[in-house]
């Protein structure tokens, strides 16, 4: 049974997945090489607890868990039953965490990565005892979305997978369990099919920005979030489906590439809210205001999705 958990790595995830996995119960120590990482942490996990008391979700019978930060990964590893690794998006960072990994804990400790999308057999390749090494994706941000999912490599054994399924599903979370370990697994490759076709309507001119976001938002994405793709093909009729997409499907972007649009403002440092401007401007207190006016409305809409409102 998994009762301690350690996260390596807090960046954006951790605080959210951290509060999330001592509401459920557990005993949480997170690391960071970063002391101003853990600082911004310890503030961002208060915020993540309040969001949590917003949706109702209280801890199970035997009591909330705890959070505890250190800098020594040692000390954050001892007596883990889960690792979940949420070092940024680097085969080679990665590597030199699962090395570090491999030497404190037993082989029947589970490595779970929190990769957006690295293929899980490409990492099991750099630890020992890769049948214990299994993807655990969470979606951002991670105490608010209930659907995490859990990706086996070619070496995962599927106990390992059963456990992570069990675990998720005891917090009252969705695990979704991919088949197959593809690049991105389901979500972010269903998520960047429809980022690349709206970078290039607004790239070519078909769209201003801020209308794109309104027609996604309020037209697909309002359908999507109450009915599923693959049940929105049945209720809007697969003959209708087969006929469109006869001639859409072959004028939809299929670039393999970056749109330049992204790498100009990428080469420019434009990333979005974390530099204070990408496909929009942002100062410092429209920032603050975007990622709680989410928050907020991502509870709402979380509430009535699941009938308690």
């Amino acid at each position: 049974m998994i009762r301690n958990i350690a996260i390596i790595g807090l960046g954006t995830m951790g605080p959210g997945m951290a509060a999330r996995l001592a509401r459920g119960g557990l005993q949480v120590v997170a690391y960071d090489v970063a002391p101003a990482a853990i600082e911004r942490a310890r503030s961002m996990l208060s915020v993540a607890e309040t969001v949590l008391d917003a949706l109702g979700i209280a801890p199970p019978s035997a009591g909330v868990g705890t959070v505890r930060f250190t800098d020594d990964i040692g000390d954050a590893i001892s007596g883990a039953d889960l690792v979940i690794e949420n070092v940024p998006e680097n085969i080679s960072v990665k590597a030199d965490v699962y090395r570090t990994v491999d030497g404190l804990i037993g082989p029947d400790t589970i490595v779970a990565s929190d990769t957006s999308g690295i293929p899980i057999t490409k990492l099991q390749a750099h630890i020992s005892h890769p049948e214990r090494m299994v993807g655990m994706h969470w979606s951002n941000p991670p105490h608010i979305i209930p659907m995490i999912e859990v990706i086996a490599g070619e070496k995962t054994a599927p106990q390992t997978v059963a456990t992570i399924r069990d675990l998720i599903r005891s917090m009252g979370l969705l695990p979704v369990v991919v088949k197959k370990d593809v690049p991105g697994f389901v979500e972010n490759r269903v998520l960047y099919a429809l980022l690349r076709e709206a970078v290039d309507l607004v790239e070519r001119g078909v769209i201003d920005p801020e209308d794109l976001d309104t027609c996604v938002s309020w037209g697909i994405g309002y359908k999507i979030a109450v009915i599923g793709p693959m049940a929105l093909l049945d209720m809007a009729g697969l003959d209708i489906y087969k006929s469109v997409s006869s001639f859409l499907n072959a004028d939809l972007s299929n670039r393999g590439d970056v749109a330049p649009m992204v790498l100009e403002k990428t080469n420019a440092s434009k990333f979005g809210i974390k530099s204070g401007e990408g496909m929009f401007s942002y100062t410092p207190e429209q920032t603050k205001a975007l990622q709680g006016e989410r928050a907020r409305k991502l509870v709402a809409v979380r509430r009535i999705l699941e009938g308690r409102e």
